[in-house]
C-alpha cells in the first residue's frame, strides 16, 4: 500500500510542476527586472508549487511535519541557514514553510531533469559544479554575499549529500565561511525527514517529520571551523533527541560458551 501510495504522490508532482515551471519560465523575464519582484512574487509562485508537493505527501503518504523554533528566524536581516540533510522532503518543505524567501547552494545537474529543473532554473539560486571545488568556493562567495545583501536567506547543506536516518555525514564548513566573511549569523537547522521519505528510496512511510530550528549563532570575529564545530554539535544533538530511536546503540551480541 505504501509503494501505491508513493507512486500516486510522484504522480502527483509530476502533474502539478508541469503547469507551475511554464509559468514560472514565461515569467521570469519580468522577474528578473528587480530584485524586489524575482524574490517577491514570483518565488511565491515558486513556493506554492513545493507547498502542494509537501500536502501532497501528506495527503497520500501520511508524511506529516512539526515545526518548531519558527521565531529564530530573522524576521529581518541577513543570515545563512544550515540544515540537516536526510532526504528530499526538505528541500521540497522549506522554501514553502518558512516565513522569509531563501536561495539553495545546490548542484547544477538538478537544472537536467525536465520541468522541475526549468523551474528551478529560473528562481535565484545557486548551482555549483561540484566537480569544481575552487570555482565552486568562489562563486558561493560573490552570490551568496549579493543574496545576503538582498534580504534572502542562503541555504546549505552542510553534509553536501543526503545521510541516511541515525547517520552523520561530514560538515563542510563553506556556509560558515561564507557567513563569517560576510559577518552574518548562521540558523542550525535539525530534520528528521528519512523517519518518513528515506535518502534515495521511493517508498514513503507515515509518520511525522521533525523540523527544530536553533538560535542564531554568531560568526564575527570567529573561525569557520570554530562556527561549524558548534553548528554541527547542535545538529547533531538535536538529531539525537528528535530521534532517538534511530541513534540507539546495538545491543552487544552474546558470545558463545558465556
Amino acid at each position: 500500500m505504501n509503494f501505491i501510495r508513493s507512486l500516486l504522490h510522484m504522480l502527483w508532482m509530476v502533474v502539478t510542476v508541469i503547469p507551475y515551471s511554464l509559468v514560472l519560465v514565461a515569467l521570469r523575464p519580468l522577474a528578473r527586472r528587480s530584485p524586489a519582484a524575482w524574490h517577491g512574487w514570483f518565488y511565491r509562485i515558486a513556493a506554492q508549487w513545493l507547498y502542494l508537493a509537501a500536502l501532497g505527501a501528506r495527503w497520500l503518504c501520511g508524511v506529516r511535519w512539526r515545526i518548531t523554533g519558527l521565531e529564530h528566524v530573522p524576521a529581518e536581516g541577513p543570515a545563512v541557514l544550515l540544515c540537516k540533510h536526510q532526504s528530499a522532503w526538505e528541500t521540497l518543505a522549506l522554501p514553502a514553510l518558512l516565513p522569509r524567501p531563501l536561495a539553495y547552494v545546490f548542484k547544477r545537474e538538478l537544472l537536467r531533469i525536465p520541468c522541475f529543473g526549468w523551474a528551478l532554473g529560473s528562481l535565484d539560486m545557486i548551482h555549483i559544479n561540484r566537480e569544481q571545488r575552487l570555482a565552486a568556493a568562489r562563486l558561493v562567495e560573490k552570490e551568496g554575499r549579493r543574496l545576503l545583501d538582498e534580504g534572502v536567506l542562503v541555504t546549505l547543506f552542510p553534509e553536501g549529500t543526503r545521510v541516511a536516518r541515525g547517520q552523520r555525514g561530514k560538515y563542510l564548513s563553506s556556509g560558515a565561511q561564507l557567513a563569517v566573511k560576510c559577518g552574518v549569523p548562521v540558523v542550525p537547522i535539525a530534520v528528521t525527514s528519512a523517519r518518513c521519505w528515506p535518502p534515495r528510496g521511493f517508498v514513503k512511510q507515515p509518520g511525522v517529520v521533525e523540523v527544530s530550528i536553533g538560535a542564531p549563532i554568531a560568526t564575527e570575529g570567529r573561525k569557520a571551523t570554530e562556527v561549524m564545530a558548534e553548528v554541527e554539535q547542535w545538529i547533531e544533538g538535536e538529531m539525537q533527541r528528535l530521534d532517538a530511536e534511530a541513534y540507539e546503540a546495538p545491543a552487544p551480541q552474546e558470545k558463545e560458551g558465556a
